[in-house]
């Protein structure tokens, strides 16, 4: 049987920083040689992107940086398929109508916002018309769940959505044998049960609650990691200095996450948006017991009890399932240990790459 064809695909983002969909791109894009797919990512010039560029090209992943979406029609002419990941609702009409066929979309968004009652129709309104009906215009749609997936054909119509899993190292992300963590929490100044809170500063985040929660749970340590620098950022820690919070952290922007991960005690993700959340899964991969929300995305991935604990973001509840955590390490072992081995089962980045690369080729017909 012959070797198929080479296929040289063109990831392009208008990403101005980088958060999970860019990670994704760094996990699943190296692996995808293997498959027969050359990837070739599109970046533009904003220097938070810099230390992406500097990892992707150490990984064998060629990048280009353009200073304009309207170079990139041309930039991208010998690509078989161009893949799009869109940050701003501008960049689809800008963008989608002078790229080559064919186009695949690919979604990281939060599709649900599960706020005070009538905001998520507000949100789905907008996303409808802003985000929802140029993705139309492409060949395919991909979204990172099945419920996300099933949520697209829902509630926006859109007839051409696949899906494939995320998938996180678990080599990379792994727990610590007892020397190793005993290195990392003190070069850390872990000295209690550490709650770590990673994650991009934003509303659906809501590292407020999270705040909240610690004020609640004086006798253990809570350490954010992500751009503090932001709006919601600024106001976490304005939060944390007015209640005069001894117990709370913030680290700022961090890529030594897998060492975060294995240093900490458990983490926390009172979200209120995700669509598959790649902290939940590399947190999971590390053996860490998660506390996090029963929002339809984060029940995808955590079986309550089992692999985790999802509780209703308020802070009292979250501070309750912490604490009860720290009391019962046994029953937190077990769940990071049940937690892992989900993981390693059914959320690996070489399953992803397959699932990516089997979508590709049959978008390109090949």
């Amino acid at each position: 049987m012959p070797t198929p064809a080479v296929l040289n695909v063109a990831f392009i983002t208008d990403a101005p920083r980088v958060a999970g969909s860019e990670v994704w791109l760094l996990d699943v894009l190296p692996r995808l040689k293997s498959h027969g797919v050359s990837p070739h990512v599109y970046l533009n010039r904003a220097a938070p992107l810099d230390g992406l560029v500097q990892r992707l090209t150490e990984a064998g992943v060629p990048v280009t940086r353009y200073d304009g979406l309207g170079t990139l029609p041309d930039l991208t002419r010998g690509a078989d398929v161009r893949a799009v990941q869109v940050w701003e609702p501008a960049t689809y009409a800008a963008l989608l109508p002078g790229l080559a066929a064919p186009r695949v979309v690919v979604v990281h968004d939060q599709l649900e916002y599960h706020y005070p009652a009538g905001l998520n129709h507000v949100y789905r309104a907008v996303y409808r018309r802003t985000k929802a009906a140029p993705q139309r215009t492409a060949e395919q749609v991909v979204t990172v769940s099945a419920w996300g997936q099933a949520f697209m054909h829902r509630a926006f119509g859109l007839p051409r959505v696949d899906s494939v899993r995320n998938g996180v190292d678990t080599d990379r992300f792994r727990p610590a044998p007892p020397a190793e963590r005993t290195a990392l929490r003190h070069g850390l100044e872990f000295t209690r049960f550490t709650v770590l809170v990673p994650g991009r500063f934003a509303p659906e985040k809501n590292q407020l609650a999270a705040v909240l929660a610690a004020r609640r749970a004086p006798g253990l340590d809570f350490v954010f990691a992500g751009d503090m620098d932001s709006g919601v950022g600024t106001l976490a820690r304005g939060l944390a200095r007015t209640l005069k919070l001894g117990n709370v952290r913030f680290l700022g922007r961090r890529w030594d996450m897998p060492e975060l991960y294995r240093a900490a005690d458990a983490l926390l993700q009172p979200t209120l948006a995700e669509n598959q959340s790649l902290v939940t899964l590399e947190a999971m991969a590390s053996g860490l017991p998660v506390v996090t929300t029963p929002i339809p995305a984060q029940a995808e991935l955590i079986e309550d009890g089992v692999t985790g604990l999802l509780v209703p973001p308020q802070p009292g509840l979250l501070a309750w399932a912490l604490r009860a955590l720290a009391a019962h390490p046994e029953k937190a072992q077990a769940l990071g240990l049940a937690a892992r081995e989900h993981v390693a089962r059914t959320h690996t980045p070489g399953g992803t790459a397959a699932q990516v690369a089997r979508l590709l080729r049959d978008v390109a017909g090949r």
